[in-house]
């Protein structure tokens, strides 16, 4: 995708980003943090978003879709963390990827804030109407949450972007399909791996909330 539609867009879209980073300023996220700063998986993940947001400008490939990375964050770090760290990342990514200033702010609420706010949704659905068990977590947070998010995220955007020249609307659905597909498979597997050895690194994720208590003997 090459830029937002027009003008009116580039100020929804400043104004998003403005009211998603007053909430998580105010919410202050970091207070939680401790004596050792986030886990290093917090930080390495930080670290690769440019990369992803930018990866089309980088390999000069125009109709190359970018991935997001943001519900993974999301999982890491809780919303409110996510949302302030991927402000520099769409800094990053613009200058890394030579994008303009629009292009970056786009990025910024379609990579970044909208599929992390619907994954924050998601999640608070199935904490309310699906069994508490750390499968039922793997599946509908780490994969068919992140499936759902990025690809509405996507869809969404792809109305109101201009498209590349020489690609059909329909064409570029079923690739953001496939990108979220991708985008899932790579979030679940992270979410199951960190579940079984390393739960302390999700902040999304309780022992106390999804992993069942032992039969009495």
């Amino acid at each position: 995708m090459s830029g937002p539609a027009g003008g009116g867009w580039v100020l929804l879209h400043a104004l998003a980003v403005a009211l998603a980073a007053g909430i998580a300023l105010w919410l202050r996220p970091w207070r939680l943090l401790g004596a050792g700063g986030p886990p290093w998986p917090w930080l390495a993940l930080w670290a690769a978003m440019p990369l992803l947001w930018g990866l089309d400008g980088l390999a000069k490939a125009p109709l190359l879709l970018p991935l997001s990375g943001s519900v993974l964050l999301v999982l890491l770090a809780g919303w409110p963390m996510a949302v302030l760290a991927m402000l520099p990342v769409a800094v990053l990514a613009a200058w890394m990827g030579g994008l303009p200033p629009a292009e970056a702010l786009s990025r910024l609420a379609w990579l970044g804030l909208v599929p992390a706010t619907l994954a924050l949704g998601i999640g608070a659905a199935v904490r309310r109407w699906l069994p508490h068990h750390l499968f039922v977590f793997i599946l509908a947070r780490g994969f068919f949450g992140t499936l759902l998010a990025c690809a509405l995220a996507g869809w969404a955007a792809m109305a109101v972007q201009v498209l590349p020249v020489g690609s059909a609307r329909g064409d570029m659905a079923l690739a953001l399909g496939l990108t979220a597909f991708a985008e899932a498979f790579i979030t679940g597997a992270f979410t199951a791996v960190l579940v079984a050895f390393r739960p302390q690194w999700l902040w999304s994720y309780s022992d106390r909330l999804y992993l069942p208590a032992a039969a009495p003997g």
